[in-house]
């Protein structure tokens, strides 16, 4: 049996997706469900794939199989393709299975030539409309299918509108548009040096091409690598009938959400043009009118659109995104998906969805994102710096929150300016896919054209990235690099901030505040709280990063590293002293002066913390990392310890290491150094006595770090259970505590059974596990890694996604070990990878009892787990 590779919309639904693409099965569902769709077919994503295994070329089967779908569509609307009296035309659009908004490409009015025009022109009689739509045509298929510069048309276009004094493409008559036509088709000999094609199959066999090929282009690839979308999944066709909003003033296109995007308000929101087609709505060529107004213009049409919306918002029990065309009074559904909202939209309109009894509460969880909740951590301005700042205009309020940077006209620029260092503004006339890494890099996006459903307010507002679109004050001179108004002139490199939320324009940069999360967010997190049986503890080393920590719902600190505590300007010369000195006495009596601070940064964090869990890693770094390497700053320390440059000097350069990862730090330390981490034991805890003095009963655990050896950690607790018990015998008082180690030398993981017999727990640290078992260092594999990522050795960093092959590995042997030796351990990991969804997924499917995180990324974990659950109840893969 030939294999079928083509679907009309009649025969496929929903659930398809994966071989129709998003677009494709959505098509086919609304169709099925009586909805006013244009007839048409899916060319699938398995051909796609096809494609591009026969080295991309299309192939004799699939052609006949579009050919008689054509048929098909020409018998259902009694028209012909490219007929020279009633001619049928197609739309080519792009339908991947995970919607990549502005990533793909599109061909409208496919099928007209220099014959149907004007059988197009008679049959609607409609002459300026006729070659309106062939103009269109030929821009499209010339810029998406033959990758002849826009700007070639535009240019035309705008040569044609002055000299007619045109103000709008619309003011432009048929013999002006005739005109065009020609002028286009010259451009097109011009680029490619042949006719415009005249053969209508000739022309679809270019669009389902150029469909295909777009999969591939570099902005498709960038937000797939963004996005973590499959680069095997491929694009489906969508081969639909035209229907026309460019007919004249009862007819028109837009855009429009079921719900708000921006905040989730449950309100119909989008934008249409009347007299228009396709792209205009987005493109910011004309401004836009809201979709209220329709309900004034054409109240008929406005109603059944409101009730369509209804329909398949409750359908698809998520809000939508619907773009839809009217021609003479008609209405028809060219799309339907599910809208790109922000993250607070997507909170709100999750929780109006939970208690409008259309989803459940797992159903909610699963659907946001758990990277995207950082935009709603998102900085506001500081309203006493607002009240005074400079206000240049404003614009669209595209996509909320406050960023500021200085302006980049060009998204090259852009990336180039970050690079360096710098916060960076990305301001355009309007945004187009080719500017995605300008996006990505950007802190905020300003354009002087689009609307609220433009690329640069969609994109924008599916990174989370601050956008302000339309202000149409402002001038932007992408050529001189300059953006003016009628007061101002601001030049590349000038700072301006940016406000999100309401569309203010402001001149220089602002102050931003910290955000607080409340509300529906917390009403959401409070669910995944309700869900999850994982632990969410966080790395913090100082009471801000704590008390921030808990403002966000972590259960306990899982990271303090004491080595940030030392390079504090008054500490650091008492820790030099320490390293430099030559005697047991001399070093004891640094590290004496560095008791009482030690102990006064774990008072001050269990203070925050209250009797939540506290797991203090003990000094790991290399000693050389706190020494001088300054000549001016080594003078000093020798005068200060009244030693001559020279001794400092050779000190300075012995405790350097050829490979200091690998080197002396960690537990090895204290092998050699006992008395450091004894001190540190002891300053844990005094404050720990200190607060159950005060009522608060902390259980410190005390992190052993880079152990390798079952006697290495016997040593090394010795030590430090023999101080503890001098503190109690001093304070005639104790408290409880743990004592574990940090599980990042591969050896460690692969004698855990043996170490667990002295941990109470293990900390997994991946961040070193990685670089140890990869052989890399982290701080220089950058310079090969996007090398291995494009080449597709590795899907993603390991440094950012757990590798659970190797590393991975490793976890679940010491998981298993750790717990057959000690049924009762601890286990958790403090690595970066603590942050990161897919790693915290199989932190959970590994068993361990915790993940621990930068205090921003803790919403994100406590997300994570909760879906990870859900996942593994409802058993989703």
């Amino acid at each position: 049996m030939t294999k079928k590779y083509v679907y009309d919309f009649l025969e496929g639904n929903k659930d398809m997706r994966n071989l129709l693409g998003g677009k494709g099965a959505n098509l086919a569902e609304m169709t099925n469900l009586g909805l006013s769709v244009p007839p048409g077919f899916t060319i699938t994503t398995e051909a796609c794939n096809r494609y591009y295994d026969k080295n991309e070329k299309l192939w004799e089967e699939l052609l006949n199989e579009v050919r008689e779908h054509i048929k098909t569509t020409e018998e259902k609307l009694n028209k012909k393709f490219s007929d020279t009296e009633n001619p049928l035309l197609f739309s080519v659009r792009s339908g991947a299975v995970i919607s990549m908004p502005g990533m793909m490409d599109t061909i409208l009015n496919l099928g007209l030539n220099d014959e149907s025009v004007i059988g197009l022109a008679n049959s609607t009689g409609n002459e300026r409309f006729a070659f309106d739509s062939y103009r269109r045509f030929i821009q499209m298929f010339s810029d998406v299918a033959m990758e002849i510069p826009k700007v070639h048309f535009d240019t035309a276009l705008d040569n044609m509108k002055e000299d007619r004094k045109a103000e709008l493409d619309t003011d432009l008559t048929a013999e002006d548009l005739k005109q065009l036509v020609s002028e286009y088709k010259e451009i097109y000999k011009e680029e490619t040096g042949h006719d415009f094609p005249q053969d209508p199959i000739v022309q679809l066999e270019h669009s389902i091409e150029a469909v295909f090929k777009s999969w591939n282009n570099p902005r498709a690839k960038v937000y797939r690598k963004l996005n973590g979308i499959d680069d095997s999944l491929g694009t489906a066709v969508n081969v639909q009938s035209m229907v026309f909003g460019n007919m004249g003033e009862n007819s028109g296109t837009g855009v429009a959400f079921s719900r708000n995007p921006a905040t989730g308000e449950n309100k119909l929101f989008g934008e249409y043009l009347m007299n228009a087609q396709g792209e205009d709505v987005v493109a910011g060529i004309r401004t836009p009118h809201e979709i209220i107004a329709l309900h004034e213009e054409m109240p008929e049409v406005y109603d059944e659109f409101l009730a369509t919306a209804e329909k398949l918002e409750n359908h698809y029990k998520d809000m939508q995104d619907l773009e839809f065309t009217i021609e003479k009074g008609k209405l028809y559904i060219l799309q339907t998906r599910n809208g790109k909202r922000t993250t607070q939209a997507a909170l709100n309109i999750a929780v109006d969805l939970v208690e409008e009894g259309l989803i459940s509460k797992e159903e909610a969880l699963l659907r946001i994102e758990p990277l995207s909740l950082n935009q709603l951590l998102h900085h506001t301005f500081d309203e006493k710096q607002l009240q005074s700042a400079e206000l240049i205009t404003k614009g669209l309020a595209a996509s909320p929150g406050a960023a500021s940077g200085k302006m980049y006209f060009h998204a090259h620029d852009a990336v180039e300016a970050a690079k360096n260092g710098e916060k960076v503004i990305l301001v355009r006339q309007e945004t187009s896919p080719e500017d995605i890494e300008g996006m990505v890099t950007a802190e905020g996006i300003l354009t002087a054209r689009g609307g609220m459903t433009s690329h640069a307010a969609v994109v924008a507002r599916g990174m989370g990235k601050c956008c302000v679109a339309g202000a149409s004050d402002i001038v932007v001179d992408e050529i001189s690099k300059v953006m003016r108004t009628s007061k101002y002139v601001l030049h590349e490199g000038d700072y301006i901030s940016l406000n999100g939320s309401d569309g203010s324009i402001y001149h220089g940069e602002i102050k931003k505040v910290e955000p607080t999360l409340s509300g529906n967010f917390e009403k959401f997190m409070s669910w995944a709280d309700e869900i999850r049986d994982m632990g969410i503890r966080t790395n913090a080393d100082t009471p801000r990063d704590a008390k921030q920590a808990l403002a966000f719902g972590a259960e306990g600190i899982g990271l303090t590293r004491t080595e940030h505590m030392f390079f504090d300007e008054n500490r650091i010369p008492i820790v030099r002293e320490m390293i430099l000195s030559k005697t047991l006495e001399q070093r004891q009596k640094a590290l004496e002066e560095l008791r009482p601070m030690q102990e006064k940064d774990f008072y001050e964090i269990y203070k925050v913390m209250g009797e939540k869990s506290v797991t203090t890693r003990l000094l790991d770094p290399p000693l050389h990392e706190f020494l001088p390497t300054k000549k001016e700053d080594i003078e000093a320390l020798a005068k200060k310890m009244n030693l001559t440059f020279d001794e400092v000097n050779d000190t300075v350069n012995d405790l350097k290491e050829v490979n200091p990862m690998l080197g002396h730090r960690g537990c090895r330390l204290a092998v050699t150094y006992p008395e450091i981490y004894r001190m540190q034991a002891r300053a844990i805890i005094t404050a720990a006595l200190k607060l159950k003095q005060e009522g608060i009963n902390v259980t410190p655990e005390i992190m052993i770090p880079l152990i390798g050896d079952l006697k290495e950690l016997k040593y090394v607790k010795a030590e430090i259970v023999e101080e503890i018990n001098s503190v109690f015998e001093e304070f005639n008082s104790n408290v409880e505590y743990k004592i574990g180690t940090m599980i990042e030398v591969p050896r460690a993981a692969l004698l855990a059974d043996e170490i667990a017999k002295e941990a109470d727990f293990f900390s997994f640290g991946t961040n070193d596990m990685t670089q140890m078992t990869f052989g890399f260092s982290r701080d220089d594999a950058g310079k090969f890694l996007t090398d291995y990522e494009e080449k597709k050795i590795y899907p993603r960093s390991p440094f950012e996604e757990i590798d659970v092959d190797g590393v991975g590995k490793l976890l679940e042997i010491a998981t298993e070990g750790g717990r057959k030796t000690n049924p009762d351990i601890h286990l958790g990991i403090c690595g970066e990878h603590g942050g990161d969804p897919k790693s915290i997924e199989f932190c959970y499917s590994t068993g361990l009892d915790y993940v621990s995180c930068s205090p921003y990324r803790v919403p994100i974990a406590r997300l994570t787990a909760a879906q990870a659950k859900v996942k593994k109840d409802r058993n989703i893969k």
